[in-house]
């Protein structure tokens, strides 16, 4: 098989070859989009193709003419970013723009002077700090760092190091307290030229070594804080420094990379964005039959099929099995969907020696016989995911055709002919892109896979008490902490159905609720006879009136939906609630394209009706000291709050 410049080289990244290729119609498609009233989901359609610079730029002016008549761009959600650079960003803006729409969001950008980075994030009327942005991108290039040569000298180099981390310290530090907003802050890609060759990286002051020490210096510094990391300096390598720089365009219009490369930093940023919204996908169902090994194991049978260190394509299956393994660990759920006689597709998983996949590294397991658009809808709905959440990883390009025609929010990467790239496809189309990580998504997977055997559990109940009873649930409620902080951000951005206002926080503002003498906040965690589900729940209460709080947010992970959490949580708000003199509780439910699933939740619990507005809003009250709960007594509570506190308001 031949792979293709397009996968073999830098094309995949340069073409984003694992996109479909946009249709020949494509122009005039946009321009049936301009009389549209709310052309939202027509634009996100447009941006999932791999778009030129051209076309990124005819998206891009159709969103942002959209936003200027004052349509509704839903359900693309709403993200605005300040940039700071000291390069040319005239063509960037149009690119960021149209690549968001590809990942959800609709995009508006503010950007600084040229050169002007120090100036827009210090002074308070600059526009950077005028606007209420979610995020700053601080996108500076290694000109705007370099400092005077000090080649061979070890100690000048340290010096130069240390002012260059304060400088950059200072403008991220003005943001925060300025915006209370979080930077995404690009390392540096170094130049192609050097001076020593392959002494560089050893030579003190070298502009290879110094970059090298300022990455790592600015790696460590986000690391330890609440910023994002934009690792270009990455990007740059996997495509080739001469390829991504261009001195020719920075002389000419002060571009800080090849604009060759404009669409592929455009999505990269786009995913970054998309993650802080929590859009970032969370299963890879993948097929089987020349997918995870080469051959059809109906026809061929389990000695014929191609999976076998010592034999070329045997061993690029075994790559991509590898690295499916390596995305579990990191807690991307992995489910199976094939067409085929169930107890035969399970026989590699079964007795093939050299398989690394096993079934239990899989959290649903689905081959028969039915059409893939209907078993992914499944597995999404087995496992309490939105099909937004879902990728199909499929050699088949009849079933990625339809899948993307009749699912078009689940993700579909172009597959080569050759499976040794596969794992090198997937890992470009950056579907999984993280900006935290933490000791709840190592056990993500398993959490899923738990959950599944729930659903299996309830189906062997005839009656919901039965099955919530068997479960013999312990939740825990306590305060947020600095611990559960980053849980509770992720939590808090990626929630979208069980999420009653849908507001988002960064976590300078989750650290800021946990502060504050008027807020109430609860970080809640259940476990059950499977296991531990983690962080499933999260509230904000904010003082209203003397006697009053309102929710500010509650959410809740779809993973325990019907099991009653939600009565047992209203429980604790309302013991806290009492004892911190509160009389009444406030609920709003603010309507999404998304949260349609909790638009009678406060009428459920109990709430009054105080009014509705236009836009759907509705707003609730309930009198806390008659409040009647009906809390599951199949569910055990456990309290992380200190004994002598009233509460954390």
């Amino acid at each position: 098989m031949n792979p293709g410049f397009g996968v073999a080289g830098t094309d995949l990244y340069r073409s984003l070859s694992w996109l479909p290729r946009p249709p020949a119609d494509f122009v005039a498609r946009c321009r049936a989009l301009e009389p549209n009233p709310a052309p939202g989901s027509g634009l996100q359609a447009l941006a999932v193709y791999a778009l030129d610079e051209n076309d990124l730029h005819r998206l891009s002016a159709l969103i942002t003419g959209a936003r200027h008549a004052g349509k509704s761009l839903s359900p693309l959600v709403p993200f605005r970013l300040g940039i700071l650079s000291n390069a040319t960003t005239d063509f960037i803006v149009p690119t960021l723009i149209a690549s968001a729409a590809r990942h959800g969001i609709a995009l508006e950008c503010f950007t600084s002077a040229y050169r002007q980075v120090a100036q827009a994030a210090l002074l308070p009327d600059s526009e950077i700090n005028r606007e209420q942005l979610d995020a700053v991108l601080i996108a500076v290039d290694y000109r705007g760092y370099f400092p005077a040569s000090t080649i061979g000298d070890a100690d000048a180099a340290k010096a130069n190091l240390e002012v260059a981390l304060a400088q950059l310290q200072t403008i991220r530090s003005a943001i925060s307290a300025t915006n209370r907003t979080i930077c995404i802050v690009q390392n540096l890609a170094p130049p192609a030229e050097t001076l020593f060759g392959s002494l560089d990286e050893v030579v003190p002051g070298t502009p290879r070594a110094f970059i090298h020490e300022l990455n790592r210096g600015i790696a460590l510094s986000v690391a330890g804080s609440q910023d994002v990391l934009f690792d270009v300096a990455g990007l740059a390598a996997t495509v080739g420094l001469a390829e991504w720089h261009s001195p020719d365009q920075w002389n000419l219009a002060k571009l800080a990379f090849s604009s060759t490369y404009l669409p592929l930093y455009g999505d990269h940023v786009a995913r970054i964005i998309a993650a802080l919204r929590g859009k970032s996908r969370r299963c890879l169902i993948t097929d089987l039959d020349n997918t995870l090994w080469g051959g059809v194991i109906g026809d061929d049978g389990l000695e014929a099929i191609q999976l076998a260190q010592g034999d070329a394509t045997g061993e690029a299956y075994l790559g991509l099995q590898r690295y499916l393994l390596e995305l579990r660990q990191r807690g991307v759920v992995l489910a199976v969907s094939s067409k085929n006689n169930d107890e035969i597709a399970r026989l590699p998983f079964r007795k093939h020696p050299e398989m690394l996949l096993r079934e239990e590294h899989f959290a649903i397991f689905q081959a028969n016989w039915s059409d893939k658009v209907s078993n992914i809808q499944a597995i999404a709905d087995e496992l309490g995911l939105p099909v937004d959440a879902m990728v199909l990883l499929d050699d088949n390009p009849a079933e990625r055709g339809l899948v993307r025609e009749l699912l078009p929010r689940v993700a579909v990467p172009e597959l080569p002919e050759d499976p040794a790239f596969y794992a090198r496809v997937l890992s470009a189309a950056g579907y999984f892109e993280a900006v935290v990580f933490s000791r709840e998504d190592l056990k993500r997977a398993d959490y899923y896979q738990d959950n599944a055997h729930r659903v299996t559990l309830q189906k062997q109940f005839a009656d919901i008490e039965g099955y919530l009873t068997s479960l013999k649930m312990v939740i825990t409620f306590q305060p947020f902490d600095e611990m559960g902080r980053a849980r509770i951000t992720q939590l808090i951005n990626k929630s979208n159905q069980f999420n009653l206002t849908t507001k988002r926080y960064t976590e300078p503002k989750v650290a800021a609720a946990a502060a504050d003498p008027d807020c109430f906040t609860l970080q809640v965690r259940l476990a059950d006879v499977f296991g531990d589900n983690g962080m499933i729940s999260v509230v904000i209460c904010r003082k209203s009136s003397a006697d009053a709080w309102e929710i500010d947010t509650w959410l809740m992970s779809c993973r325990v939906i019907g099991r009653r959490v939600e009565d047992t949580v209203l429980q604790e708000i309302v013991d806290h609630a009492k004892r911190a003199g509160i009389c009444k509780l406030i609920g709003r439910y603010i309507p999404t394209e998304r949260n349609q699933l909790v638009a009678q939740h406060y009428e459920k619990l109990g709430f009054q009706p105080l009014g509705a507005a236009a836009d759907g809003t509705t707003v609730w009250e309930l009198d806390v000291r008659r409040a009647q709960i009906k809390s599951s007594p199949a569910i055990v509570r456990r309290s992380g709050f200190e004994v002598t506190e009233a509460s954390n308001a």
